[in-house]
């Protein structure tokens, strides 16, 4: 009865949910789901159960959707389910198939937490979860707030197995004979999450027995740290930014000369606006240069240097996202999506075949620096392989791109030359060919 003790204690402690509250729990059918259902069973919380089935396994995930069906009915509790078309949704937005997953689902949950008066929606994510993220968005590139890890409580989200890992979960699934499935794709390294934790996590837990205690509270005190931060920026804030109407403007000369000028302006567009850390850095970079002018872009916001000050608006349909590409560039963040640059020799290229996101490009060929933009009308390629020309506008329409994709094509420039149709087709004038020495490696993944 340990982990059911200690789960109504954490609950309690952290006043995530009373018995008075109706929670909806969201159960895939994986161990961590399975026993925390359990457990509120146990306790004698108030919930009902919701199943996403993503169509993304077959056979398997419509044996989830019944087990979970099962289960909830051998309860007597509520049972929502909802199949979602994934594949079509990705294909639809441009999205991944995390990002698409992830916003179905809160969306639906939302959608029956007001329609069935659910106050709480409870997730299954335990400490081991939160360690993951720790080193996934260390490996990306983040400040302090993206090492704190998973918060148990955001909203009415609550994360209640989050004081407990994943062997105690399994233990107690085991001997309280608590049906669960395995999801095949967890053992897919195809995943960043999956090689952190099938490939890193065990070789420090080799070197540090007591790795995932460490690393709790290594992510505890990161947190306290960064609630302490917040909430000195919120001061901060209301000092340094004016707004009018969408468009607010970062008033830099009123940062107090003691503070580290960068990092203030990290934590106000990171956390506001969704700017990642390098798009920053070069935006500081910028300021000191007194680069008036220069744009940099998130996912849905537009940052310009102006006399001084930052200005942040909403990126409209007719903003072109034009971003430079220096030689010395890492990185670039498009839209959705982020391309990495690798230069190497030629005979570090195994094979030409690396499928359509990624582009390998005859670095001699190229003129510096290069440009990243939305395509316009009137574009032009030479489709790899081809010797004539092409309109982007025909060669969209041959592939069949819907008009949500199509406003978020981007292409990869040489002075005027398209170089690559990113994630779609390279262009054959920048090829690697028998007498290419240095190569440019382009990955496009999303974000």
């Amino acid at each position: 009865m340990f982990l059911l003790d200690e789960f109504e204690k954490y609950v309690a402690d952290n006043e995530l949910f009373t018995h008075d509250d109706k929670i909806l729990l969201t159960v895939s059918g994986g161990v961590d789901s399975m026993v925390l259902m359990s457990l509120t069973a146990a306790a004698g919380y108030k919930f009902g159960v919701a199943h996403c089935n993503f169509q993304l396994r077959g056979k398997e995930s419509d044996e989830d959707e019944l087990l979970v069906e099962h289960e909830a009915k051998r309860l007597g509790v509520e049972f929502f389910n909802k199949r979602f078309d994934t594949t079509a949704e990705m294909e639809r937005t441009g999205e991944s198939m995390e990002m698409a997953a992830r916003r179905l689902r809160y969306a639906w949950f939302k959608e029956l937490c007001d329609e069935h008066g659910y106050t709480v929606i409870a997730i299954a994510h335990h400490i081991n979860d939160s360690i993951e993220t720790f080193f996934i968005n260390m490996l990306r590139g983040t400040g302090l707030r993206g090492l704190t890890g998973i918060n148990n409580h955001v909203g009415r989200i609550v994360r209640p197995l989050m004081f407990t890992n994943r062997k105690e979960i399994h233990d107690y699934a085991i001997a309280h004979r608590i049906p669960f499935r395995e999801d095949s794709s967890n053992r897919s390294t195809k995943y960043l999450r999956n090689k952190v934790r099938i490939g890193l996590i065990p070789m420090l837990r080799e070197i540090t027995p007591q790795f995932t205690t460490i690393m709790r509270r290594n992510v505890s005190r990161l947190s306290q740290a960064q609630d302490f931060i917040t909430a000195s920026m919120s001061i901060i804030k209301r000092d340094i930014i004016e707004q009018s109407g969408d468009i607010r403007t970062i008033r830099v000369q009123r940062i107090n000369g003691s503070l580290p000028r960068n990092f203030v302006i990290y934590e106000i567009l990171s956390e506001e606006y969704g700017f990642k850390g390098d798009v920053v850095d070069a935006l500081c970079h910028a300021l000191d240069n007194n680069s008036t002018g220069r744009r940099f872009y998130a996912r849905e916001w537009v940052a310009v240097v102006d006399r001084g000050d930052i200005v942040v608006s909403p990126i409209t349909e007719e903003d072109d996202c034009e971003v430079i590409v220096e030689r010395r560039t890492l990185r670039s963040y498009v839209g959705g999506s982020v391309l990495y640059y690798q230069y190497c020799d030629i005979d570090f290229i195994d094979t030409l075949d690396q499928g359509e996101n990624v582009a390998l490009i005859d670095a001699d060929k190229l003129s510096y620096p290069l440009r990243l933009r939305r395509w316009r009308e009137g574009d032009w390629f030479q489709p790899l392989g081809m010797s004539g020309r092409k309109k982007i506008s025909d060669y969209l329409i041959d592939k069949k791109v819907s008009m949500a994709q199509k406003s978020r094509q981007f292409v990869l420039l040489s002075g005027d030359d398209i170089v690559w149709v990113v994630g779609r087709r390279l262009d054959d004038r920048f090829a690697v060919t028998k007498r290419t020495e240095r190569v440019l490696r382009v990955v496009r993944d999303n974000i």
